[in-house]
Order: C-alpha cells, then sequence, then structure tokens
C-alpha cells in the first residue's frame, strides 16, 4: 500500500524548540534556530527511515477557528508563543518548499482537523497507509485499521507507532470513539477544554466503561450516587460541549488529490540558500548528499584552482550513501585519495598528506587533509618527542581503559602540533613498559616554554600524574575555552567539531561498542585500529583551539581564562587525586540507624493509614491521602491523571496531617541512605582506599563548580540525619586534622558591594549581624527590639533578594499572607534603596546587551531578556541579577583555591586541600601546622578578589568534618 504521512507542524516544532531549551542552537546573527534544527532532523528522519510515498505538512491558522466561535475561553490561558517559535514557523515553511513538500492549512479550522479529513480520505481509498505525525494524544480518535499515530523518537526514546488496540490500551476504553468521551469528562488543560469538575482520568475510565458516552452518562444521572452524580446533574452541559470542542472535525472542505501529495524531487538550490543561511552544516550535507559537497572535498586535497591548500572548517565527506540517503549521493572520489603518495614518517610536509592507517573502507578527507600514524618502535618515540620539542605547542590526549582518571591505566598517547597530522604512542599494559613509554614524553610534557593543548586537560593531568609525569607549560583547555564563549551550550569534543569544524567524529561506540554488558575495552584493540580514532581527537582538538581562541577574545574571556579557569585545571587536579579518607564503621553504624529510623516511619504511616502500602509508588500514596483520607481534594494530578506527591504537595499538607509529614520524612531518609551513606562506601577507591570526587569546571552557567561521585553539593546538612554524613569524612591519619573555612555571607556582602549601599555596607564592615540589622530598618524598631522571628523573615528576605524572590514566593516560604511579604519587600527596598537601583540598573544593562557579567567578566547570556513572553523574560530579568553576584562569589572562591594551591607547594607543607563544597574549602590539616593553616588561609581568601566590603570566613577543626563545620 502507499504510505501517506501527515505531519502536525506547530506540535513538532514546539517540541523541537524546548527540547533544546537549555542549550538552544544561536547562529552567529544571534537567531535561536533550535526549533527549525529540531523539526528538520524529524522530518529528514522519515523522509530517510519511513520513506513515505507521499506527505505533507499542516499547519494551524493565525484566525479565529470555529471552536474559538463556540468558546470564547479555548486555549485562552495558553501563553503568547515564544518569540523564537513565531521566527522558526516561516522558515518551517520555506523548508518544506524547497523539499517539495506541500503545506496544508485552511482558514477556521486546525492542523488536526484537516489531517483528520484527509487522513479519512486516503483510508477510504483502500490504497493508503496513513501515519499521522504528532505527540498530541488528541489524534487517538481518528485512528483505524489503516489510520495510525506516528510519535517520531524525542529525547532518547525510539520511534512509536499506535493502532486501535495501543489507543485503546492507553485509554482503557472499548471504542475508539470514546476517546472524545474521555476528553468531554476529564477535559484538556492544554487546550483549556473544562471536562466536568473535580473528574480526572480514572474517574472518567470508569464512567466511560460503564455508560459508554457523556450523553449516555447524562441520561442516566439519576442512576449515579454521590459527587458524581451530583457534578453531573450541574455541569452536564459543559461536558458536552467539552466533547464537541475536543472531537476533531473530519468534513473539512479539503479535497484529497493523491498526486498534491506525491513525494516529488527537492529544488536543492532553495535547499542549500536555507541550510547555509540557517548555518546547519551537518543537514546540509545529509539532505544534499556528497554531491553537493564533492568539489569542495576535491579542492581540500588537491588544491584550489589558484594552487593554495582549501581554507574552510574540517568535515568529513562520505564513505557511502547510507548517511545521506535523502536524495543525491556518490561516493567521495578516489582520485582525491590516490593524490598523494605515501612518505616517510616525521617527513611529510602538513599541506601534502593523506592517512594510511585503519581500514581503507573508513578513509575520510578532510578539509586539511589529514595523516594519523602509529609510532610504535623506541626510534619513532625519540623521533616524535624530539619534533614536538622544537615546537611553540602542540595537543595531547590519552586512551585509557576507564573513565575514571584516578582507577584509569594508559592505553596511548596522541599527539598533533600541526593540523591534519598526528601521531598515536601504544602504551603496554605492564607497569614497567608502561613507565619506560611515557618516560619518552616526560621531558617535552614538563617543558615550562612548551604549551600544551587538550580537550578536558583535568583528566589527562591527573592520569600522567600517576606515571609520575606534572604537565606545566602554559595550558589550553578547549572545553573551557568553549565554557566561556557559550556556557550553557554543551562543551564535548563531538559537539565542537560538529558545530565548528562542521565534522563528525568517530565514536568510541564504534571502536568497543556501546555501554552495556557487550562493552568493550581499549585496551583490548589492536594499536592500528585505535590511531585513527585517536589521532582525530589530537588532531580536532588543536583544530578547535585555532577557532575558539580569538572568539574568546571577542567576548573578553581571555584574562579570566588564562587566571583564573587554566590555574584552577591543576589545582582540581591535585584535590581529585589526593581524595578524602571515609570512616567505613561511621557508614555501618549510620546505615543500621537509618534502617531502624526508616522501619518505624513506615509503621507509622501504616498506622495513620489505616493499612499497608507501598509508601514509594505515587500511585498508592495518592490513593491514601487524598482518595481515602480526603486530604485535599484541589491536590493536582499528573498528566497521567494521577494524584501528584512531590515534595511541594506534601509540603502544603503538613499542617492537615501528619501523614504528609511522615512521608517527608520518609523519603528523605531513604534518600540519604541510599544516596550517600551505602553508596560512599562502593566509591572508594581500590587503589588508595580513599574517597576521589570528581569536580566540574564546565557544567555550571554561573561559575561555579560542581561534583559528582559522590555530589558534594547535595550532601543534607540542615538535619541531625543529614549532618551525620559529613562525620564519615575524616583525616588521613592522627596526625591530621580535618580543617574547614567558609565564606560568610559571601553573595549578600558581594550585593553590598556592588550596591554601595552604605546601610549594608556598613554592617558588614562594622561586624553587625547583618540579619538583625535588616530586621531592624525593614520592621522600623532598634537592634535590641529584633526578635528571633524578625531576624527569619529579614534572612528569608535578605537571600530571597538575590535570586529575584517576589512577593508570592516570599509568602511561602515565610508562610505568611501575600499582602504581608509585599509589604516587607516594598520596605526593604525603602530602607535599602542602593540595591533596588543595583537591580534595576542590572536590568537595563542586561536589555542593552543581552548578557550579564561578573567583576572578572564572566557572562551569563540572556537572550530571552527582550522577549514578549512575560515568563521567559521575567526568569532572564532575575538572572541578570543574579548572575553576576553568584558568578562573582564562583570567582572569588576560584582565585582563593588557586593562591592557597600554590602556597601549600611552595612552602611544601604536609597539609592538604582535599574537597570544596559550595563556598567551603577542606583541608586535610597537619597538627603542627593548623595555626599557620588558618592564618594564610583565611588571609588568602578574605582578599581574592577587592570588594568595598569586608569579607570574613568561619573556620574550625576536628577529628571528622561535622566537627570542623
Amino acid at each position: 500500500m502507499k504510505k501517506l504521512f501527515l505531519l502536525d507542524a506547530m506540535a513538532l516544532i514546539y517540541r523541537a524548540h524546548f527540547a533544546f531549551v537549555k542549550t538552544p542552537r544561536i547562529t552567529s546573527t544571534g537567531m535561536n534556530t533550535s526549533a527549525v534544527f529540531g523539526f528538520t532532523n524529524t522530518l529528514l528522519e522519515v523522509l530517510t527511515k519511513e520513506n513515505p510515498s507521499h506527505i505533507g505538512v499542516a499547519f494551524d491558522t493565525p484566525k479565529r477557528t470555529f471552536r474559538k466561535e463556540k468558546f470564547e475561553a479555548y486555549k485562552a490561558q495558553r501563553q503568547a508563543m515564544p518569540e523564537d517559535i513565531g521566527i522558526a514557523i516561516p522558515y518551517v515553511k520555506r523548508l518544506c518548499e524547497a523539499l517539495c513538500i506541500p503545506i496544508l492549512i485552511l482558514d477556521g479550522y486546525e492542523a488536526d482537523d484537516v489531517i483528520g479529513t484527509i487522513a479519512k480520505k486516503a483510508a477510504e481509498t483502500g490504497e493508503f497507509e496513513v501515519f499521522m505525525m504528532t505527540p498530541d494524544k488528541d489524534y487517538g480518535q481518528l485512528v483505524s485499521e489503516h489510520v495510525k499515530i506516528f510519535r517520531p523518537a524525542f529525547m532518547g526514546k525510539p520511534n512509536e507507532v499506535l493502532g486501535v488496540q495501543e489507543i485503546l490500551d492507553r485509554w482503557g476504553i472499548e471504542r475508539i470513539d470514546q476517546v472524545v468521551d474521555m476528553l468531554g469528562l476529564m477535559g484538556d488543560a492544554s487546550d483549556n477544554i473544562p471536562g466536568l469538575p473535580g473528574i480526572g482520568e480514572k474517574t472518567a475510565q470508569k464512567l466511560v466503561q460503564e455508560w459508554g458516552s457523556v450523553e449516555n452518562l447524562i441520561a442516566n444521572v439519576d442512576k449515579l450516587k454521590g459527587k458524581v452524580q451530583e457534578v453531573v446533574r450541574q455541569h452536564g452541559d459543559l461536558g458536552l460541549l467539552s466533547k464537541e470542542l475536543a472531537t476533531i472535525h473530519l468534513e473539512v472542505p479539503v479535497e484529497f488529490n493523491e498526486k498534491d501529495l506525491e513525494r516529488c524531487e527537492p529544488d536543492r538550490e532553495k535547499v542549500a540558500a536555507l541550510m547555509d543561511e540557517l548555518e546547519f552544516r551537518q543537514l546540509r550535507r545529509r539532505l544534499l548528499g556528497d554531491e553537493a559537497g564533492e568539489a569542495e572535498a576535491k579542492a581540500a586535497v588537491l588544491g584550489t584552482p589558484d594552487g593554495k591548500p582549501a581554507p574552510g572548517r574540517r568535515g568529513k565527506a562520505a564513505s557511502g550513501g547510507s548517511q545521506m540517503a535523502m536524495f543525491g549521493g556518490g561516493n567521495a572520489t578516489a582520485d582525491a585519495i590516490a593524490a598523494f603518495e605515501a612518505a616517510p614518517p616525521l617527513a611529510r610536509p602538513a599541506d601534502a598528506t593523506v592517512e594510511h592507517s585503519g581500514s581503507a573502507t573508513r578513509r575520510s578527507i578532510l578539509n586539511t587533509p589529514h595523516d594519523y600514524r602509529l609510532v610504535d618502535t623506541p626510534e619513532l618515540r625519540r623521533s616524535l618527542a624530539h619534533f614536538l620539542g622544537l615546537q611553540e605547542s602542540f595537543c595531547f590526549d590519552s586512551e585509557t581503559t576507564a573513565i575514571d582518571p584516578v582507577e584509569a591505566e594508559l592505553v596511548g598517547l596522541a599527539f598533533a602540533y600541526r593540523p591534519g597530522e598526528a601521531f598515536y604512542v601504544p602504551v603496554p599494559a605492564d607497569p614497567a613498559g608502561a613507565q619506560a613509554v611515557v618516560d619518552n614524553f616526560k621531558v617535552v610534557l614538563e617543558n615550562p616554554a612548551i604549551g600544551k593543548v587538550a580537550q578536558n586537560l583535568k583528566y589527562d593531568l591527573i592520569v600522567l600524574k600517576k606515571y609520575g609525569v606534572n604537565v606545566v607549560g602554559p595550558c589550553y583547555d578547549t572545553m573551557l575555552a568553549h565554557y566561556l564563549i557559550e556556557p550553557e551550550k554543551r562543551h564535548n569534543m563531538d559537539f565542537m567539531a560538529l558545530n565548528y569544524l562542521n565534522y563528525e567524529p568517530v565514536t568510541i561506540e564504534s571502536l568497543i561498542g556501546k555501554k552495556g554488558v557487550k562493552q568493550g575495552n581499549m585496551r583490548d584493540l589492536d594499536p592500528a585500529a585505535i590511531t585513527e580514532y585517536a589521532g582525530e581527537d589530537a588532531d580536532i582538538t588543536l583544530q578547535l583551539r585555532d577557532v575558539l581562541t580569538p572568539q574568546m577574545a571577542d567576548v573578553g574571556a581571555r584574562k579570566l581564562f588564562d587566571e583564573i579557569e587554566m590555574p584552577l585545571v591543576e589545582v582540581l587536579a591535585d584535590m581529585e587525586l589526593e581524595g578524602v579518607r571515609v570512616d567505613m564503621a561511621a557508614l555501618r553504624e549510620l546505615s543500621k540507624t537509618l534502617t531502624i529510623d526508616l522501619e518505624q516511619l513506615q509503621l507509622q504511616i501504616f498506622e495513620m493509614a489505616g493499612e499497608s502500602f507501598n509508601i514509594g509508588s505515587p500511585q498508592q500514596l495518592g490513593r491514601i491521602l487524598f482518595d481515602k483520607l480526603k486530604l485535599d481534594n484541589r491536590a493536582p494530578k499528573t498528566k497521567t491523571g494521577q494524584w501528584a506527591t512531590g515534595e511541594e504537595v506534601l509540603s502544603k499538607l503538613e499542617n492537615d496531617h501528619e501523614i504528609a509529614r511522615k512521608v517527608l520524612d520518609f523519603r528523605e531518609l531513604q534518600k540519604l541512605k541510599s544516596t550517600y551513606v551505602d553508596a560512599l562506601p562502593q566509591l572508594i577507591s581500590p587503589r588508595d582506599g580513599r574517597i576521589h570526587t570528581s569536580y566540574n569546571q564546565a557544567v555550571a552557567a554561573t561559575g561555579r563548580l560542581s561534583s559528582n561521585n559522590p555530589n558534594l553539593q547535595n550532601i543534607p546538612i540542615r538535619t541531625p540525619r543529614g549532618q551525620e554524613i559529613r562525620k564519615a569524612f575524616v583525616p588521613r591519619d592522627d596526625e591530621h586534622l580535618i580543617l574547614s573555612a567558609d565564606y560568610s555571607q559571601i553573595e549578600l556582602r558581594i550585593m553590598a558591594s556592588f550596591s554601595g549601599d552604605p546601610a549594608m555596607t556598613e554592617a558588614f564592615n562594622q561586624g553587625r549581624d547583618i540579619h538583625a540589622t535588616t530586621a531592624s530598618k525593614i520592621f522600623n524598631v532598634s537592634l535590641d527590639q529584633v526578635t528571633s522571628d524578625m531576624r527569619r523573615k529579614a534572612k528569608t528576605v535578605n537571600f530571597g533578594i538575590i535570586y529575584g524572590i517576589s512577593s508570592f514566593g516570599l509568602a511561602a516560604r515565610l508562610d505568611i499572607k501575600r499582602g504581608e511579604a509585599k509589604d516587607i519587600i516594598d520596605a526593604y527596598f525603602q530602607e535599602f534603596p542602593a540595591v533596588k537601583s543595583f537591580m534595576d540598573d542590572s536590568i537595563v544593562k542586561a536589555r542593552q546587551c543581552e548578557y550579564a557579567e561578573t567583576i572578572t567578566g564572566r557572562r551569563r547570556y540572556l537572550r530571552d531578556i527582550n522577549s514578549r513572553n512575560m515568563n521567559e523574560r521575567n526568569f532572564a530579568e532575575r538572572n541578570a541579577i543574579n548572575a553576576p553576584i553568584q558568578g562573582t562569589a564562583a570567582d572569588i572562591l576560584k582565585v582563593a583555591m588557586i593562591r592557597i594551591h600554590d602556597f601549600l607547594k611552595k612552602e611544601n607543607l604536609k597539609s592538604k586541600m582535599i574537597l570544596t563544597v559550595h563556598d567551603e574549602l577542606v583541608f586535610d590539616a597537619h597538627k603542627s601546622e593548623v595555626d599557620y593553616l588558618k592564618e594564610r588561609v583565611n588571609d588568602l581568601m578574605v582578599h581574592a578578589l577587592p570588594l568595598s566590603v569586608k569579607m570574613e570566613t568561619g573556620m574550625g577543626t576536628g577529628v571528622n568534618w561535622l566537627e570542623a563545620h
């Protein structure tokens, strides 16, 4: 049968836009192309993999529809369309035009009506299998034997085809036409279809199963009982209206002409022009096939007509039609590869090279022709080390046996010092042989006059430190360079290669397989098989350095890069390798205690519920709380119609019933036990018996460090049981103590300094309690009249202001009325007018340049600061205030860490810096050095960066981290 695909354009465009909301695709002109990119990818997947014979893309009309005429509130709750989507729609239509795909649109009707009508007419011919491509659940009412829903792959979920049985199972109904009865009863919040008040999916399901339809339910209202009878009696007309609004109309005045929907040849020139305008380089290649790039590939290899090497980004031509099978194609020209002749290792000029490693079936041509060579003899290693020693800088990369650098063993080293050429040095498994190979390159790696380039340099530093190599010299990490240029995007090499070099690297999975029981290890591969992969890593990283360097200068980030981020890499590498000792006995004891606590809490919850149930099941918990105990009939429900039982919901119920508090306590202890108490022993290194957390320098857009394995930032400290986790972190031996140094109210002090507010500045510089001072001012009482409740409220306001807290948010945090919260905020700004001026000025400045920055020049881009969408704009405005403060706090801590690390090394102290979390530094302090360490650490922390407000730290020592804190 013929295959017709009908795409719901707006549903797919919205889905694509929000899939990239955290890492948007921005062109060099500043346009957000996420929605177009996602839609194009999805469309291309369908064209290549599903190969429809007929296709059409349906759009909603911007004019009023018959549903709006029937019910004015229809879709009225929806926020204004995000500007970026409004910009994307014309591009999607241009894409369809260029690909010769008809656009389906009719004033007065929505896309689902148009799709439904055409789908019905196509199916009635008996010649078509129709696939309605949409994530929208309403389309379930249209499914029949030859009409199905096609949900494209999304966020890791594969394509899904829903036929009659799948829809019936999804809704728990007997007939497809009952989908609209379900929607009529339960409503649809996304479209503002009201449904019957208080009727969720489960109740609707029972009613449809029993009565068959909304109409029959209303006709039998006298047979109903309780609340349902009352709702149906009073609001039956609303159910009928909702059903009508949810019904997709199948009599839209559109003709079905299969010739109009037949696949046809695209306009290649229009496709190329559009892809270039959107800067979709990889998609351009996939859409147009090899032919579009064949001349470019030849020029890259053989030189341009003027005889000079071809410029441009590094890209890989196809080795076959499988990668670009939409239309066009053809293999990379064999003449291009044949144009080169073999040459002795290390002797061929950079502009006349050809790869000769790996299988001939995997050959690839780069815009800069490349040559990746295996260096596997003592003579070749010495020769390579000699040439590296002659360079101003070179790139290096390590291939290892594991992701964890502390546990990983070297498999090989890759080097590159000019584009298109790289060398792979295998390292044997036996320790003596491995050390001998590494020693060949120790001199050049430790030469302070030679620059070193790497991607995620910290990993390589840790690995090499275990082989006695301390990499020094002007270092350059491409991951961190990109982090400073685009802090909210991804920073892995593959992503950057695709975006900056138009090149898709070989994946690690192609060598060792995907993660899981069948994944192999680099150690098991023949060195020749690794050469292409490892050489490519070094080569691409070197080329990325050349692309990113001028961009760093453009955003004013070079000083930040050279003076803070790069020096910090060495600090973090040493801390991670050092690790921290954990008291196993303390963890075992705490695990036993938590087990008893959880058992007792469970019994208490069962007693309150009147039955036993699975507390970890949201469905069962919702039944107990809301169906049985009737705690709150207005509690929200999930998209599947289940009661919502998240922390926010339960927190609001604490005053209504003790069971809510008990469930929250149960969850907290359960998480504490599984995430930390029982997990920490699994993280202890067999190499030295210590835990080695990994610090992430390029994750948080604010500049803050994060950590994992374990995540130190999330260790709970506000509850007694949570605090006991820190009790398990202990000094290395009896000669040491744990020393904790924590910045005191650093973000508030930065706010005072930035705003120049005299009252706040004086309070900090005179050492007064800032929260009591704030309470005194906003409640208009003297300092000695400030109560603990006043101080609590002032503290919440002080920290909340930094994050742009609203009166609604303050009211929720303090459990007070919104009016009182508004009065407190108004009083705050009246007493601290300079703070209000700083906040307003920060927003104005951000609107002008679309970013906020710290005193070191670290930028947080705020591309929605001028958006017409209120929620997006408000979020950006809050970041305009907070980002400079939080980012400056991060910079201060980083500078302090760098200087303390230098101090410890220069003075050759026995004490070590071992942990950092939030604004705190933790040391393994030798008892003989504690007093001196306190003095110097405090001095280096408070004077890290110049501010007009005095900085303070809190210091403590103890036999464990809890005691020191």
